[in-house]
């Protein structure tokens, strides 16, 4: 039951009838684990937190660091050092006293996984590589947990809804993680500023339609949006079955190739002579 000062607080939502009461209860009572308090999870974690979600999990074990700053808009650098975790929960706290903020100042690993999310309603993936989204996925898959799954890249962002309702997983759009050489580099790869807001609030409002169960989840859809060009496309996936009889966790290597460099000649015909499936990309630009 909300009180009075809760009821004034969500009125804007209340009214919406999709919501009403019924649904702003919905969200009083669910609880939702945001793995990742960086550029994705500083929205989703602020838009859940004034939608009126009732618990809310953040798991991060990394520290605020200046080059942050440009996108991870709950930091200041008089917080560079502390626990991103821990920090986005005071100030969370500060601006919603109605919820509850739980929080786990440690990298999601195999480990430790299942324990985290067990409790939660709604897994949110805000991480930002490859190895952890794969662990992430499999986690929701074994315990039954809908997943909503946000990528940035540059000036392109991605959604989509895994695991939901017996749906497509992670798997079932990308089968196998990237090798080594395959993906760019983790800490060197940029992204425009505002991207993350972008994308970390499409997130949260997926979460909100689950809880409340109104509206069409991208379950089985991948949005993809090229911010430079404000060009947004939907593209369909249907589940593998196979990709539903994950039993049991594993850390998987991350790699990461430079995002750009030179090769010799020579080096090039080696590598065309080791790999007769190898396919050369041109990318140069005319000058």
């Amino acid at each position: 039951m909300l009180s009075p000062h809760e009821q004034a607080r969500y009125a804007k939502q209340i009214i919406l009838p999709e919501i009403k009461l019924e649904g702003q209860e919905l969200l009083a009572a669910a609880s939702v684990l945001v793995i990742g308090a960086g550029g994705l999870g500083c929205p989703v974690l602020q838009y859940l937190t004034a939608a009126g979600v009732g618990t809310i999990g953040i798991a991060d074990g990394d520290s605020i660091q200046l080059s942050n700053l440009q996108r991870q808009i709950l930091y200041t650098e008089q917080e560079i050092g502390q626990s991103k975790a821990e920090v986005a929960a005071q100030k969370l706290k500060g601006s919603n006293p109605h919820i509850t903020i739980n929080t786990y100042p440690v990298f999601i690993n195999s480990s430790n996984a299942l324990d985290i999310i067990r409790d939660y309603q709604v897994v949110v993936d805000g991480s930002d590589n490859f190895a952890t989204r794969y662990l992430i996925n499999d986690a929701c898959v074994i315990l039954g947990k809908p997943l909503v799954s946000g990528a940035i890249y540059k000036f392109e962002g991605q959604v989509s809804v895994l695991n939901y309702n017996d749906g497509p997983t992670y798997r079932c759009i990308f089968p196998e993680p990237p090798q080594e050489g395959e993906s760019a580099n983790c800490a060197e790869i940029g992204v425009i500023a505002t991207l993350p807001g972008i994308i970390g609030t499409i997130q949260a409002n997926e979460v909100i339609k689950i809880i409340t169960g109104i509206g069409e989840v991208l379950s089985g859809k991948l949005l993809v949006m090229d911010t430079l060009t404000m060009r947004t496309n939907i593209f369909t996936f249907t589940l593998n079955p196979a990709n539903k009889q994950i039993t049991q966790l594993q850390d998987l290597p991350e790699y990461c190739a430079p995002t750009s460099g030179t090769i010799e000649y020579a080096a090039l015909q080696t590598l065309i002579q080791r790999d007769k499936h190898l396919v050369l990309v041109d990318v140069r630009e005319m000058e």
